[in-house]
């Protein structure tokens, strides 16, 4: 019976160990089953912060429905990439956020976290939010919100959601999704902002005014390409976007730039694709954020297999060879250590 016992033992805490391999992380406190999605992730003060999307209370499915209007952003940390515990939500005290605010893009420039979030519900006229704060979770509005939307730029029909920015020696860059004037094609731009700016309104200024940073070109992008993510790697900047509408699948592809303004795409093929059939991301993986913690590089993204009823954040590890990004076969259980800075 004690071996049996024993036996028995070691196969639970087998599959135990199996369930926690790879980062799995959502969030049900708005309603009755996980939905996280939009991750951007960072390294701050011997840590790491998660910022993602969560959905309205819809009152059959959450006690606290009332309390919550419209989409969120809720606030996770993690000492090592893999294990993730929610510590706050960002409140929704403006105006411009009556309606919900979505897609949040993280960074830490000269001490301090800055947030980049978008207004939702208001189709064309979605723009830009701007927070800053010197803890990650309490953060302080810039009383300009929205702080951008392009107004220069042909191609665009004026709305701005999806942003992320990038530091770069003389400049800060914002890569940010909108709409083609007929609000069908969803497109990537850019704007920027001088080094050392507040990076509140009126220090933006549109970059891609000609053309379009990223427009839908291939057979799995369909009308989609949004959500980037820019890191530079070894004197390049590499654009991590999505391709596709949710669960149609999304996928996730990459360009190359010198410049931080002009991408080449370095595949026709998506660099991470949805999930084989039964797997927990067959419906889409997608909406990439991009965390360098030293000389290693993860991938977070968001992926279901119900279509969309539900969200979960994941992340694979990327690894380089010869300027090009690939996907570490079973890095998705990987784990990193923040510094103590």
């Amino acid at each position: 019976m004690k071996f049996r016992f024993f036996t028995l033992l070691l196969w639970v805490v087998s599959i135990s160990i199996c369930a926690q391999s790879r980062m799995d992380y959502s969030d049900s406190t708005r309603l009755d089953h996980p939905f996280a999605k939009d991750p951007s992730v960072i390294e701050f003060k011997g840590r790491f912060l998660m910022y993602y999307s969560i959905p309205g209370g819809v009152p059959d499915q959450s006690p606290n429905a009332a309390e919550v209007n419209g989409w969120g952003v809720g606030i996770a940390e993690s000492k090592d990439l893999l294990h993730w515990v929610k510590v706050g939500e960002l409140p929704q005290t403006q105006a411009v956020e009556k309606n919900g605010i979505a897609a949040p893009g993280a960074r830490v420039i000269d001490g301090v976290v800055h947030l980049f979030y978008q207004t939702y519900g208001q189709g064309a006229k979605d723009s830009i939010c701007h927070a800053t704060s010197v803890d990650g979770v309490q953060f302080v509005k810039d009383a300009a919100n929205p702080v951008y939307h392009p107004t220069k730029m042909a191609w665009s029909v004026g709305r701005a959601i999806d942003a992320e920015v990038t530091v770069m020696p003389d400049r800060i860059m914002m890569y940010f999704a909108t709409r083609d004037p007929q609000m069908h094609k969803q497109i990537i731009g850019a704007a920027s902002a001088p080094r050392h700016a507040k990076l509140t309104r009126g220090d933006w200024t549109d970059v891609s005014v000609d053309l379009p940073t990223l427009t839908p070109e291939l057979p799995w992008e369909h009308i989609c390409t949004e959500a980037p993510s820019v890191v530079e790697h070894d004197g390049f900047y590499y654009l991590f976007y999505a391709g596709g509408w949710n669960n149609e699948p999304q996928q996730i592809g990459v360009a190359r730039s010198h410049d931080g303004i002009h991408f080449t795409r370095l595949s026709d093929e998506p660099l991470l694709t949805n999930g084989a059939k039964g797997s927990w991301n067959s419906s889409e993986s997608g909406h990439p954020g991009v965390l360098q913690v030293g000389n290693r590089t993860f991938l977070f993204f968001q992926g279901n297999d119900d279509g969309g009823k539900t969200y979960h954040l994941s992340k694979v590890e990327i690894g380089w060879r010869q300027g090009r990004p690939y996907v570490i076969p079973d890095s998705s259980g990987a784990t990193a250590s923040p510094s103590t800075k």
